[in-house]
């Protein structure tokens, strides 16, 4: 998320009870995880194994749980604890917002959009122009819908990110602090679920159709004028092209990404990144003409194994 006006780091450094280490007169312009930083943002890291991938990392500003000397260019903020000083810091920037009405007041809807009856939009919630939100539909606030965008029943946008830290015996929720982002003409089937980014944007792109059912977790980009059918789970951090299709019951590992014009067959899996212009199939997913050769040998195994039996 970007702030709104420069903070200095020393107040956040105040905040969160943080010793600086490097550069104490800089300010902090926004806030990401690791995976979506840019500078002059701040993140964290608490664990030696992403220590590198953090001090490397565009973000200019990190909560570290070790003390060591800066980086040039970078500013550390030491703390026992990076979670809990990154979660403070983003709960205060971006608060839970809470409404009564079932279209809050803050809500801005353009000229045209029907909202149904019993259909909830949240605080600070941004509709465009002649789109159709239907019954029971689910709104968090903060989200942002274009122009022409269905939203059919019983979906929910901008859900918590699932996103948590394990303390042993119990585990700690990362506030979130991101958004849902539906660009114009898009429609999304019933009962599907896009979570917002932790502390950047899930997106949808201009044009893309959901089926019914499916699931885009936290930070997860979208492209334009894509197909995604039933049942479709899509994990946190995932990046797909545009004109990309994935069918029913297929579904995509966290961090990766997926090329344009990429073609996901049903029931397929995958924890890789998939090139664009080639159609995959099978678990973990392969391109299709070596997958349907496997699939092919897999089915020969019993007679082959009867003629090694009598040999």
């Amino acid at each position: 998320m970007k702030f709104l006006q420069p903070i200095p780091v020393r107040d956040i450094a105040l905040q969160t009870q943080s010793e600086i280490i490097g550069d104490a007169d800089g300010s902090v312009t926004g806030l990401n995880e690791i995976h979506n930083v840019v500078a002059g943002d701040i993140t964290f890291v608490d664990h030696e194994k992403y220590y590198s991938l953090a001090l490397n990392s565009a973000a200019t500003f990190i909560f570290i749980n070790k003390k060591m000397d800066a980086p040039t260019g970078k500013t550390l903020l030491y703390n026992v604890d990076p979670f809990i000083a990154y979660n403070a810091l983003a709960t205060v920037l971006q608060p839970t917002l809470v409404s009564n009405a079932p279209v809050a007041r803050s809500a801005k809807i353009g000229a045209g959009s029907v909202i149904y009856p019993n259909a909830f939009v949240g605080e600070n919630v941004t509709i465009g122009k002649n789109c159709i939100i239907y019954p029971n539909v689910t709104i968090y606030a903060y989200s942002e819908i274009g122009d022409n965008v269905i939203i059919h029943g019983n979906t929910t946008i901008g859900g918590d990110a699932f996103y948590y830290k394990g303390r042993g015996t119990h585990y700690d929720k990362m506030h979130t602090a991101g958004r849902a982002v539906i660009h114009d003409n898009v429609e999304i089937g019933s009962g599907c679920t896009i979570d917002a980014g932790v502390s950047a944007d899930t997106i949808i792109g201009k044009g893309t159709k959901l089926d019914s059912q499916v699931h885009i977790g936290h930070d997860s980009t979208i492209g334009e004028n894509c197909i995604i059918c039933a049942q479709v789970g899509i994990a946190g951090n995932v990046r797909i092209g545009n004109f990309v299709t994935l069918y029913g019951k297929s579904s995509l590992s966290k961090n990766i990404s997926v090329g344009d014009r990429a073609v996901l067959l049903g029931s397929s899996a995958s924890a890789k990144s998939l090139e664009g212009g080639k159609t995959y199939l099978g678990t973990p997913a392969d391109e299709i003409n070596r997958a349907a050769r496997q699939i092919a040998i897999i089915k020969k195994l019993p007679e082959l194994w009867d003629k090694l039996r009598k040999l």
